[in-house]
């Protein structure tokens, strides 16, 4: 979801903020990531079939960085994703060594 949520919320507030705001179905299988004022906490709410589940994560340094929207959702890619839940800039990806060519 764009913008900040207030993640005092837990199963119940997330789902009812995706159902509301975003207008989706909170059980359809996708992934809904929630992120804090701060910017150092996410929640993460999906469903897998049998449950609701919720991550939480908060990164001890830096700030999870944020797609900007024009309205309320952003899609990202698999790789997008688990660059937002390592911290990683994902707007910018880059290697961090150069490969070596083999003579």
């Amino acid at each position: 979801m764009a913008g900040v949520t207030d993640l005092r919320r837990g199963f119940v507030g997330l789902a009812g903020m995706v159902q509301t705001a975003l207008e989706e179905n909170p059980f359809s299988g996708h992934v809904f990531v929630f992120r804090g004022r701060r910017g150092d906490l996410i929640k993460v709410l999906w469903w897998d079939g049998d449950g609701m589940c919720l991550l939480a994560k908060r990164l001890e340094r830096g700030r999870f960085i944020w797609p900007q929207a024009e309205r309320g959702t952003v899609s990202l890619s698999r790789a997008q994703l688990s660059m937002l839940l390592e911290g990683i800039d994902w707007r910018r990806p880059a290697r961090t060594a150069v490969p070596e060519m083999a003579v």
